[in-house]
């Protein structure tokens, strides 16, 4: 591995989301401020969306790390999951024993006498859903019921949905229409400008122990902006291959053939070479169509 010959400590660009590596990025700073400033408002229902790679589960990660003790929080994965099974997780994620052969009712009655608890204790509950898109209409009912318990001053359950742009289509549906209008905060993830993507090169660089010059050079930068389009998990996955084909050349430095290649092996930035050729193609018919009528 390149390791050693680029003076690095450990692997700088994993797709596996790591707090350790995480870059502020306009958008994520943006989000996890709203996140925070809506958790300590006592909010109901806060949304995160971005593209697939946008980095949702890193900063649904980051967030979670930042709560201090007067919040309990749960965190489920994959909410695919029928109501009584969410619920289950739930109560599992909280440290609440529930009788799993309850019906619906009495598992929701547990869990609100265990969130009243809580709150007796001057603790917030905070639930992160990531991959909401994929939740059934069913199971967000049934948190929006169990989100209905609150004192005067703030709600006893809070949840953040993060998801693909696909779960704006989920909560547009008329049946869900009174957790829609439960979302206070909402967010929406974007890509790395250019100078951003130099600034996230080099932060997870300087993480990973790097401590020389330039690694990758601005031309490069350039290659990997237009490869990835600023999707931070297409960026690892390209700079990754980049850094082991200037390994594998002696390269000290990571130039823009080594983005092009490491693109060609990589079908997701191989179809944005595809678009990026097509509309050069018709810019260029374009192009050409007008300077024959003006000429």
């Amino acid at each position: 591995m390149y390791l050693a010959h680029f003076g690095l400590q450990e692997l700088p660009f994993g797709i596996t989301p790591d707090t350790s590596f995480a870059y502020a990025c306009a958008s994520h700073q943006e989000a996890l401020n709203t996140l925070l400033v809506a958790v300590k408002n006592g909010e109901g229902f806060i949304k995160i969306t971005g593209e697939v790679g946008t980095g949702k589960t890193l900063l649904c990660r980051k967030f979670l790390s930042t709560l201090d003790d007067s919040y309990v929080s749960a965190y489920i994965p994959n909410p695919y999951l029928e109501p009584r099974t969410l619920l289950l997780a739930l109560a599992e994620e909280l440290g609440v024993t529930l009788v799993a052969s309850d019906d619906q009712h009495h598992l929701i009655k547990g869990l609100t006498q265990a969130l009243l608890r809580f709150a007796g204790e001057g603790k917030s509950v905070v639930l992160c859903l990531d991959e909401a898109q994929a939740m059934p209409i069913e199971s967000l009912e049934a948190l929006r019921l169990l989100t209905n318990l609150e004192t005067e001053k703030r709600k006893l359950l809070q949840v953040v949905l993060f998801g693909q742009p696909e779960l704006d289509h989920k909560l547009a549906e008329n049946s869900v229409r009174q957790l829609r209008q439960r979302i206070t905060f909402q967010c929406c993830l974007g890509e790395l400008g250019r100078d951003e993507l130099d600034y996230y090169l080099t932060h997870r660089l300087r993480v990973a122990g790097y401590l020389g010059n330039r690694l990758v050079t601005q031309r490069a930068v350039r290659a990997l902006h237009r490869a990835s389009g600023g999707i931070p998990r297409l960026v690892n996955v390209l700079a990754h291959k980049s850094l082991l084909l200037a390994f594998g050349e002696g390269a000290q430095q990571v130039l823009p053939h080594h983005v092009r290649a490491a693109a060609v092996d990589t079908p997701a930035a191989r179809q944005r070479q595809w678009w990026w050729m097509v509309i050069a193609i018709l810019l260029l018919a374009a192009g050409s169509a007008g300077w024959m009528m003006f000429s």
